[in-house]
């Protein structure tokens, strides 16, 4: 194996305290170096040996750090990708990728020319939800597959304390938020639908953003997918219901990654990423005499360390990352595409 990949991460919050520095630093291919920290200094606390800098421009002008993670403010992903590319590193950016679709391919195009690679954080493929699902689908238990339900569901009735959130800013809102995480898993596991159709709602007291959404695809066989998210649910219901014409699949969204690291736990603990017995999802079949069969199937163990296997395999080995330009720029059609009007993809 080659050096181990000098990596930067530009914030500390929680995303970079919980789902990026863990696993740089677990991950022996990488070498976690440095951090963007404009006020409160807390990353040397958990490392010591990581470099706090007080800028991005400091960050950047650092001529080891070869990969640059992008895990700041929805907004500022596209500027702070391309001065990242500019700089001469490779950039691993959070979700959303950028606002709109040009955008992105604006910077897939220059990050060609400048033979530097972009990946795109997309941890929730390596949930034990999603790979469960995957492993469902592709037994053919189910038969022909022709409606999926997939939900994002909270109860959070005030208005948040992060701005770049809750403020009409370019990608903000909760379409932008979860959105891109429930078109990933549909588009990852369905591939590009031929069409999409898109409500909106503003359902809390003084919010400024969406906080519901509901996003139809339609797929050639009359497969149909409804991804819905709100921020006024009580009670979430299942949140993976998947009908074919043998059977239905359903499972509640239960991978225990993101609650184990917010606990502190480490990816290389023992334990981790393995949910409860009691959250397994219900395979129920019907048999030729239309006699219905329910079995409860075991859960994969969730690993988000996969993505930055992938992100290592790529920049080392040339081996393609399974988040793909294609998968990205439909994605974000569909987010920045019309509502209330049903819309074709080409």
């Amino acid at each position: 194996m080659k050096k181990a990949i000098v990596t930067g991460i530009l914030a500390y919050g929680m995303s970079g305290k919980v789902f990026h520095a863990p696993f740089v630093e677990a991950h022996p291919a990488f070498d976690f170096r440095a951090i963007l920290e404009r006020n409160q200094k807390k990353a040397t606390e958990d490392y010591p040996n990581v470099k706090s800098y007080d800028s991005f421009e400091e960050l950047i002008a650092d001529k080891e750090i070869e990969l640059v993670i992008v895990n700041t403010p929805n907004f500022t992903h596209a500027e702070y990708t391309r001065k990242s590319l500019l700089a001469g590193k490779h950039v691993l950016v959070e979700k959303p990728f950028t606002a709109t679709a040009n955008e992105a391919r604006e910077l897939f195009t220059l990050a060609k020319q400048l033979d530097k690679k972009i990946f795109i954080y997309h941890n929730r493929r390596w949930d034990s939800d999603c790979t469960s699902i995957q492993k469902v689908v592709e037994s053919g238990r189910l038969g022909n597959i022709y409606e999926v339900h997939y939900r994002f569901d909270r109860y959070r009735n005030v208005i948040g304390p992060k701005t770049f959130k809750e403020e009409p800013h370019p990608a903000s809102g909760l379409l932008y938020d979860l959105g891109p995480h429930l078109l990933d898993q549909a588009i990852s596991l369905f591939g590009k639908p031929d069409a999409f159709y898109k409500i909106l709602g503003k359902q809390r007291e003084h919010t400024k953003v969406d906080d519901y959404f509901m996003i139809h695809l339609s797929y050639p066989n009359d497969l149909n997918i409804f991804l819905t998210s709100s921020m006024l649910i009580a009670d979430p219901q299942k949140a993976f219901v998947l009908h074919g014409s043998k059977g239905t699949f359903a499972k509640g969204r239960s991978d225990v990654q993101e609650e184990q690291l917010l606990n502190s736990w480490k990816p290389d603990a023992q334990g981790y990423g393995i949910e409860k017995e009691s959250d397994k999802g219900t395979l129920t079949v019907i048999d030729n005499e239309g006699h219905a069969h329910k079995e409860y199937i075991d859960s994969e163990k969730g690993n988000y360390m996969g993505l930055f296997e992938a992100v290592y395999q790529s920049l080392v080995n040339g081996i393609d990352y399974p988040v793909t330009e294609e998968d990205i720029l439909t994605q974000l059609t569909i987010l920045e595409g019309p509502t209330n009007h049903p819309t074709a993809l080409h």
